[in-house]
């Protein structure tokens, strides 16, 4: 069995993490990077289709070209990485059919058997959403990658913050997405805290598990 964090070390790592909004320059070791990029990789996703791409900007000119476009938000180019969500704009039968082959060749499985899967992810995402409906979907899934890869940063004492406050289209376009199959919804800054970020000191403002956890 993998080593755990205790579940007061657990509940320490979520109480630092906080949506940091000045990160310093200093840059995550390459392992640590590994990891959390391998975070990325294993996030679950509905059906295990895994509708994304996730973009590292490493090059400092597009992180420049970024900024402008995410209401100039300092994180977009002094975060050690950036991460960008993108979504698939359409899940096709190719698409099923390239994971269902993977899952197969991978558990060395009996494709008879595992047909009515198959055909199940075809008919509740590929015949069962219309276009609108399918993007939909699939930005529900970025947004598990996204969480994933915040509470293992915050596991690895790694700064985050998420940023919405980006426009997707602009990115879209800067980043060479159109006509690729994807486009961009939403950002992540990695990194390391400054010391001059006064938000880091401030209390964690959550409601009482009373209001938002019921027993059933």
């Amino acid at each position: 069995m993998n080593a755990a964090l205790t579940p007061a070390q657990l509940l320490t790592s979520l109480e630092w993490r906080y949506a940091t909004k000045a990160f310093d320059t200093r840059k995550l070791p390459d392992a640590t990077w590994a990891a959390l990029e391998e975070s990325l990789r294993l996030t679950p996703s509905s059906f295990g289709l895994q509708p994304w791409k996730f973009l590292v900007i490493a090059d400092p000119a597009v992180r420049a070209k970024l900024r402008p476009v995410s209401w100039n938000q300092t994180q977009v180019t002094d975060a050690s990485h950036l991460v960008v969500f993108a979504r698939r704009t359409e899940v096709t039968e190719q698409d099923v059919n390239e994971f269902f082959q993977q899952m197969v060749a991978e558990r060395q499985a009996d494709p008879a058997a595992l047909e009515p899967y198959r055909q199940m992810m075809i008919g509740g995402v590929v015949k069962g959403k219309d276009p609108a409906a399918q993007k939909e979907w699939a930005a529900r899934q970025l947004y598990i990658a996204l969480g994933q890869l915040m509470g293992a940063a915050a596991a690895l004492a790694v700064d985050t913050c998420a940023l919405e406050g980006i426009d997707p289209a602009a990115y879209t376009e800067i980043l060479g997405l159109q006509g690729t199959g994807y486009e961009v919804v939403v950002a992540c800054a990695v990194g390391y805290r400054s010391g001059a970020d006064k938000y880091a000191q401030l209390k964690k403002i959550r409601y009482p598990k009373a209001r938002v956890i019921a027993q059933v």
